[in-house]
């Protein structure tokens, strides 16, 4: 019986990694345990469990939460690269083969939902192949095109840029990942220094956690890396200082929310409110208690009095809310995306944004 070349690459590749080489150099036994452990293996996961009952993993989807499918968008099966032909093939998790074919290994250049393609990404490039989001700037103002700004329209809807988004906040205004206002300028990438400039200089490539020895040693003085800032000012107007830099973001983030339910119900007329685990995150608020209960928290009850200003700020909140190390990752990006979006809200409704410091 013949084998397909694209199988038979597989197996090669699973010879390769299984050959005696000397522990020093590789330990396969290592390295899987410490996979194991980190979110790429994990079975159980929505991310790679959600189309079970469907049976096969769209194409849409299939580069990121399949095998299959990263190897499709590589062009490791065959195909052509940067797209996805088939569907991909349920419980199959991002394994070795994912990474390690040399398709994966020569990826140096990644497009962005923006249309932006990135180059010279080198070890980064297969991490920020899914890890850069599904939406952009463009694609809100392409759906906000030609409407009145504080104008409901029945044919907006929440725009989520997707989860897991630290590419595109780290390379910021490159990539234009978070909604950037016009006429207003953008952090670029954040370059952090040159020990600390890809993905795997701080993550450890199979469990994904972050190697913090590296900060504590550069940033002296700290014993945990939360409270590392090297910009003072007080960005989110709270009259504190002395908390890292995820504490001015933290606290922007909180008073954006503010701000976009007193939008909501005084210009949109329509309460609003936000819940992190259920899709699609922003809701009616029903009852006004300023709170979204599980029975809130549904799909029906969605939130659906968009005007093209609210739909702006709520996705520039989304942006800071699923990329968790954004204080890491770009926090000057982060903290531009917040101010912004608390200032143009700020011109329909009464709230104290006056000591914001914009960095």
């Amino acid at each position: 019986m013949s084998t397909s070349p694209f199988l038979s690459r597989i197996a090669a590749f699973l010879l390769l990694v299984s050959a005696p080489v000397a522990a020093e150099e590789f330990s396969l036994s290592e390295v899987t345990e410490a996979w194991l452990l980190g979110p790429h293996s994990d079975y159980r996961s929505p991310s790679f469990t959600h189309w079970n009952e469907d049976g096969a993993v769209p194409p849409a989807c299939a580069a990121c939460h399949s095998e299959t499918g990263m190897l499709d968008w590589l062009g490791a099966d065959d195909t052509a690269p940067l797209s996805v032909e088939h569907p991909g093939t349920i419980n199959t998790v991002i394994g070795c083969a994912s990474c390690h074919v040399s398709e994966a290994e020569a990826l140096d250049a990644v497009p962005f939902p923006s249309g932006v393609t990135l180059g010279g990404l080198g070890s980064s490039a297969t991490c920020t192949m899914c890890h850069q989001g599904r939406s952009s700037t463009d694609s809100v103002l392409s759906a906000a095109e030609g409407m009145e700004l504080d104008a409901v329209s029945p044919d907006l809807g929440f725009i989520n840029v997707h989860y897991g988004v630290a590419a595109a906040v780290m390379h910021g205004a490159e990539v234009r990942g978070g909604f950037q206002y016009p006429d207003l300028d953008y952090a670029g990438r954040f370059a952090h220094v040159p020990s600390a400039g890809t993905c795997v200089a701080c993550h450890e490539p199979h469990t994904t956690e972050v190697e913090i020895e590296g900060c504590l040693a550069c940033h002296q003085g700290v014993n945990d890396i939360t409270a590392i800032r090297t910009r003072h000012s007080d960005f989110d107007g709270d009259g504190a200082t002395n908390g890292g830099i995820r504490a001015e973001i933290e606290g922007l983030h909180a008073l954006l929310l503010d701000a976009i339910e007193t939008y909501a119900r005084e210009v949109a007329d329509a309460p609003i409110g936000y819940a992190s685990d259920s899709f699609p995150y922003f809701f009616a608020d029903s009852d006004g208690d300023g709170t979204i209960g599980p029975e809130e928290a549904v799909f029906p009850n969605r939130y659906a009095s968009w005007t093209p200003r609210l739909l702006m700020a709520a996705y520039n909140y989304q942006v800071v809310a699923k990329d968790k190390g954004a204080w890491v990752h770009n926090p000057t990006y982060a903290l531009q995306l917040l101010h912004d979006s608390v200032i143009n809200l700020a011109e329909r409704v009464e709230m104290e944004a006056g000591g914001l410091v914009r960095p």
